[in-house]
């Protein structure tokens, strides 16, 4: 039986870094980047370069011909910059997020899985650290940065191509996974007793494991339609974290998403570190 054919979008990142490893093994894979190369200097096998941000889809459409689903990891920034330079890429990047769907929808993809992030409700996240907000859920949309407002508007465009209200009823199904932390560092890299910077760090984790089912049963479960019918879903992507301040409540429910990691039994001597330098226990 031929592997379905999925479509990587910035596959030289790092978020797509992460999910590579099983992807290969399930998929036959479209991998599509700027550059061929990972932030390390390593080739990355099999990328293919093309300029997502062009407007001529025509040049790229053909990577999408054909596609069971695209899984869309890529991402326009120009690093060191001022908030009218960052507000500028930020629109770059709504223009690349909407050439990637409108061209999976002309090829008539049927899925696509974006990499969103938590900023996307940055607003809420010191509330809730502090206690005031019950746990975030998928439904709050509110930033006090640039990127995770570009990322609220990046969600939102998928929310349109759902709907199909603009493309003659027919919708390309998508799932937005706001990730947290694909990192083994953030713990020990906190300041040692600074329990709050802890905390975030262990409610943001996601083990590697953890973020390929997810992003694997976005992909491929069969029904992702809300509570209003529209196939459209916003999942937080983090492994099953005690500390955690994001709901992962729908993914379980929509997809079965079941994480086998979690923060505190990962960093355990970690946070003993940590709670001694803190005076606790």
């Amino acid at each position: 039986m031929s592997k379905p054919k999925v479509v990587l979008t910035g596959a030289s990142g790092i978020i797509a870094g992460v999910l590579l490893p099983a992807l290969r093994q399930r998929y036959d894979l479209t991998l599509l980047d700027s550059r061929a190369q990972d932030r390390n200097g390593v080739q990355v096998e099999g990328v293919q370069i093309v300029d997502l941000l062009n407007r001529d889809r025509d040049s790229y459409r053909h990577f999408f011909s054909g596609a069971d689903a695209v899984v869309h990891c890529a991402y326009f920034r120009i690093h060191d910059q001022g908030d009218d330079i960052y507000f500028a890429s930020e629109l770059e990047n709504l223009q690349l997020t909407y050439n990637v769907y409108q061209v999976a929808w002309e090829e008539r993809v049927r899925r696509l899985v974006a990499a969103s992030t938590n900023h996307a409700a940055d607003f809420y996240e010191n509330y809730a650290l502090d206690g005031v907000v019950p746990m975030v859920t998928p439904d709050q949309n509110a930033s006090d940065n640039w990127y995770g407002w570009g990322k609220i508007a990046f969600e939102q465009i998928g929310q349109v191509f759902a709907s199909g209200v603009t493309h003659g009823g027919r919708p390309l199904e998508n799932v937005q996974v706001r990730i947290g932390g694909p990192r083994e560092t953030d713990v020990a890299e906190a300041p040692l007793g600074d329990l709050r910077r802890m905390r975030r760090a262990l409610a943001v984790y996601i083990s590697q494991r953890d973020m390929s089912q997810l992003f694997i049963k976005s992909i491929e479960s069969e029904d992702i339609r809300d509570d209003l019918g529209v196939p459209f879903q916003i999942f937080y992507g983090i492994s099953d974290n005690p500390h955690a301040i994001w709901s992962i409540a729908n993914a379980r429910r929509v997809i079965g998403y079941a994480p086998q990691d979690n923060s505190e039994k990962r960093f355990f001597d970690l946070i003993q570190a940590h709670m001694a330098a803190a005076g606790g226990s």
